[in-house]
């Protein structure tokens, strides 16, 4: 099983912190973005992971080398970062869309115990991770479900009959990734794709019925887009740093 990591932008809602060094290096209790995300994949084994870079992309291959060896981790590079969104990174790392796959956003957190779930619970093409709270706003990434089939996916749902939030987690199965490169391919013949999201082409995917959604409801994660993130960010790997210590006390 692989994972292919979303990294190639700058993340300028949190500047100036991001004025020099790309959203995935930034510290959150002592580790990178990146490397708890990394070693929560790897914890769950998950054993193979890529990479989009693109802002920032030598600071972000010096330290993965550091960190984890050369080899060890697949840097993929996009050079239209600064112009594209991130459907544009998923077309240019498509080639390692060829088994089973996650698809990670680069700002997202979340405990070990996610990936876990998702693996044992998820069996359809394609798995949307989502997340469940009392209110929504405008910069949530919105679904409605019947069941656990995903119906619709995007920031323009009305909040008002929405039925929780993608949490940039999505798990590709059996036909899923096929399925998934070939709508990245007829999505990118809109010559507006450039500005589009990826999330675009599994909204286009709903009405295949190929599409169903895993809630992490009593699990942790956190999206990091601005400052006050980064708080909830060592809040959430605080917590579950003492929650790994007292499952490991009894043991």
């Amino acid at each position: 099983m692989k994972t292919i990591i979303l990294s190639a932008g700058q993340g300028k809602r949190l500047l100036p912190l991001t004025a020099e060094t790309p959203k995935c290096l930034l510290p959150i209790q002592g580790k990178k973005l990146i490397e708890w995300q990394i070693d929560a994949l790897f914890a769950a084994g998950i054993d193979r992971v890529s990479v989009v870079v693109g802002y920032g992309a030598d600071q972000v291959e010096r330290l993965l080398t550091q960190r984890y060896g050369v080899g060890r981790i697949t840097l993929i590079d996009n050079p239209k970062f600064a112009e594209t969104d991130n459907l544009v990174s998923c077309w240019i790392a498509r080639e390692e869309m060829n088994e089973d796959f996650f698809l990670l956003n680069g700002d997202t957190l979340f405990e070990i115990a996610v990936v876990r779930r998702v693996l044992n619970r998820a069996a359809h093409p394609v798995t949307v991770v989502t997340a469940h709270k009392s209110h929504y706003d405008a910069d949530d990434m919105k679904v409605t479900l019947e069941g656990q089939r995903l119906i619709n996916i995007g920031k323009d749902l009305d909040p008002e009959k929405t039925d929780g939030e993608s949490v940039g987690m999505i798990l590709f199965r059996g036909e899923g990734p096929a399925l998934f490169r070939q709508g990245l391919e007829r999505a990118m013949g809109d010559p507006s794709s450039s500005r589009k999201w990826y999330l675009s082409v599994i909204r286009d995917l709903c009405p295949t019925m190929k599409v169903w959604t895993c809630s992490i409801e009593g699990l942790r994660s956190c999206e990091v887009d601005y400052p006050a993130d980064l708080k909830s960010a060592a809040h959430m790997v605080s917590a579950c740093a003492c929650a790994e210590e007292s499952v490991a006390e009894c043991r």
